[in-house]
């Protein structure tokens, strides 16, 4: 998941007693929101302390996961809490850390995988355009799940060109034309 940046190594973010970050790639402060869509770019950073110069990286991925949960964004069922705090202290827990990278990799390749044989499926039958379309719909939605990073104000202060109502109005009107398509075929 590592993705190459500008500079060598990863991108260090201070974290000072204020609790303020600090990019030093852009020489900017930054929040917690900002290291979530790094992370989900596939940039590398490395969180420390400014003054100890202490790695915090792990506790700082763990805020960001707290919060994500706190936003009603949950991803992690109460029964896996459970068992992952009961592992606390446990002589696998050592064994848990890999574990769970290697399935997360797992997962991801899985995903990677999934979408490359939707897509190769119906490359060359008269379901294409629709399986195509279905991608792009499963694809919007997906997106519209995800927290997005907050977007500048224009100049003119102006909201942007899509609300949410819109976006939907359009998913719900490509449903229909998708369902009509599958009945005429039918």
């Amino acid at each position: 998941m590592k993705k190459a940046n500008p500079g060598n190594g990863p991108v260090i973010i201070k974290k000072y007693a204020n609790r303020r970050l600090y990019n030093t790639e852009t020489s900017s402060y930054i929040t917690l929101d900002h290291l979530a869509a790094m992370t989900r770019e596939g940039r590398d950073f490395k969180v420390v302390d400014a003054r100890s110069d202490e790695d915090i990286t792990h506790n700082v991925l763990t805020q960001i996961i707290m919060e994500e949960e706190a936003r009603g964004q949950t991803m992690l069922p109460v029964s896996f809490l459970r068992q992952l705090i009961s592992l606390y202290g446990d002589s696998m827990q050592a064994m848990v850390p890999g574990y769970l990278e290697a399935s997360m990799d797992s997962f991801r390749r899985n995903q990677e995988q999934f979408k490359s044989a939707v897509e190769g499926a119906f490359a060359n039958s008269p379901f294409a355009e629709i399986a195509k379309r279905n991608m792009e719909m499963f694809e919007a939605a997906t997106a519209a799940f995800k927290p997005k990073p907050a977007a500048p104000a224009s100049a003119a202060g102006t909201p942007p060109a899509h609300s949410k109502d819109e976006e939907i109005a359009a998913l719900k009107a490509q449903l229909a034309d998708l369902q009509s398509k599958v009945e005429k075929l039918g």
